[in-house]
Protein backbone atom coordinates (compact mmCIF):
# COMPACT_ATOMS: atom_id res chain seq x y z
CA UNK A 1 0.00 0.00 0.00
CA UNK A 2 2.78 2.35 0.88
CA UNK A 3 4.33 1.84 -2.39
CA UNK A 4 0.86 2.64 -4.44
CA UNK A 5 0.66 6.22 -2.43
CA UNK A 6 4.83 7.40 -3.11
CA UNK A 7 4.29 6.11 -6.73
CA UNK A 8 0.79 7.86 -6.70
CA UNK A 9 2.15 11.11 -5.29
CA UNK A 10 5.65 11.48 -7.11
CA UNK A 11 3.22 11.58 -10.41
CA UNK A 12 1.40 14.69 -9.06
CA UNK A 13 5.02 15.86 -9.64
CA UNK A 14 5.75 14.25 -12.74
CA UNK A 15 2.53 14.98 -14.50
CA UNK A 16 0.70 17.70 -12.96
CA UNK A 17 -1.04 18.96 -15.82
CA UNK A 18 -2.81 15.91 -16.24
CA UNK A 19 -4.18 15.72 -12.58
CA UNK A 20 -4.66 19.53 -12.78
CA UNK A 21 -7.57 18.86 -15.61
CA UNK A 22 -9.41 15.97 -13.60
CA UNK A 23 -10.10 19.06 -10.57
CA UNK A 24 -13.01 20.43 -10.36
CA UNK A 25 -13.30 23.95 -11.60
CA UNK A 26 -14.97 25.19 -8.71
CA UNK A 27 -11.31 24.44 -6.79
CA UNK A 28 -9.32 27.42 -6.67
CA UNK A 29 -5.31 27.28 -7.01
CA UNK A 30 -6.06 23.69 -8.81
CA UNK A 31 -2.13 23.15 -9.66
CA UNK A 32 -1.41 24.23 -5.85
CA UNK A 33 -4.01 21.53 -5.06
CA UNK A 34 -2.21 18.48 -7.33
CA UNK A 35 1.01 19.28 -5.85
CA UNK A 36 -0.14 19.54 -2.07
CA UNK A 37 -2.27 16.05 -2.81
CA UNK A 38 0.68 14.98 -4.29
CA UNK A 39 3.04 15.68 -1.33
CA UNK A 40 0.50 14.36 1.51
CA UNK A 41 0.39 10.88 -0.91
CA UNK A 42 3.81 10.55 -1.06
CA UNK A 43 4.49 11.82 3.25
CA UNK A 44 1.67 9.73 4.30
CA UNK A 45 3.03 6.90 2.18
CA UNK A 46 5.94 6.99 3.59
CA UNK A 47 4.66 7.21 6.93
CA UNK A 48 3.35 3.42 6.28
CA UNK A 49 6.38 2.13 6.34
CA UNK A 50 7.04 2.88 10.34
CA UNK A 51 4.79 1.68 13.04
CA UNK A 52 5.26 4.67 14.95
CA UNK A 53 3.41 7.03 12.22
CA UNK A 54 1.66 3.89 10.54
CA UNK A 55 -1.93 4.96 12.51
CA UNK A 56 -1.65 8.33 11.74
CA UNK A 57 -0.93 8.19 7.99
CA UNK A 58 -3.58 5.66 7.54
CA UNK A 59 -6.10 7.96 8.91
CA UNK A 60 -4.42 11.02 6.62
CA UNK A 61 -4.83 8.54 3.70
CA UNK A 62 -8.63 7.87 4.22
CA UNK A 63 -8.96 11.99 4.73
CA UNK A 64 -7.43 12.19 1.50
CA UNK A 65 -8.99 9.93 -0.65
CA UNK A 66 -12.63 11.57 1.08
CA UNK A 67 -10.87 15.05 -0.20
CA UNK A 68 -10.33 13.69 -3.78
CA UNK A 69 -13.45 12.01 -4.11
CA UNK A 70 -15.01 14.83 -5.84
CA UNK A 71 -12.02 15.19 -8.70
CA UNK A 72 -12.90 11.45 -9.32
CA UNK A 73 -16.93 12.13 -9.73
CA UNK A 74 -15.55 15.31 -11.96
CA UNK A 75 -13.10 13.11 -14.00
CA UNK A 76 -15.83 10.59 -14.94
CA UNK A 77 -18.78 13.18 -15.94
CA UNK A 78 -15.86 14.81 -17.94
CA UNK A 79 -15.27 11.52 -19.79
CA UNK A 80 -18.92 10.39 -19.94
CA UNK A 81 -19.31 14.15 -21.74
CA UNK A 82 -16.41 14.14 -24.01
CA UNK A 83 -17.72 10.07 -24.74
CA UNK A 84 -14.53 8.76 -24.14
CA UNK A 85 -14.60 4.75 -24.87
CA UNK A 86 -12.34 4.23 -21.31
CA UNK A 87 -15.68 6.26 -18.74
CA UNK A 88 -15.87 2.83 -17.66
CA UNK A 89 -13.03 3.12 -15.91
CA UNK A 90 -13.53 6.51 -14.16
CA UNK A 91 -16.95 4.61 -12.91
CA UNK A 92 -15.54 1.44 -11.56
CA UNK A 93 -12.80 3.80 -9.90
CA UNK A 94 -15.70 5.27 -7.80
CA UNK A 95 -16.34 2.40 -5.76
CA UNK A 96 -12.75 1.35 -5.51
CA UNK A 97 -12.43 4.32 -3.49
CA UNK A 98 -14.60 2.74 -0.56
CA UNK A 99 -11.96 -0.40 -1.07
CA UNK A 100 -9.03 2.04 -0.84
CA UNK A 101 -10.72 3.35 2.47
CA UNK A 102 -11.52 0.37 4.04
CA UNK A 103 -7.67 -1.07 3.30
CA UNK A 104 -6.36 2.14 4.60
CA UNK A 105 -8.81 1.76 7.75
CA UNK A 106 -6.67 -1.82 8.44
CA UNK A 107 -3.53 0.28 9.34
CA UNK A 108 -5.11 2.62 11.78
Amino acid sequence: MSGIYIFAGVMHFITPVSYVKIVPKYIPKRMLMVYLSGFFEVLFGVGLLFPETQSWSAIGIIALLIAVFPANIYMAQRMKEKQNKFVWIAYLRLPLQAFLIYWAYLYV
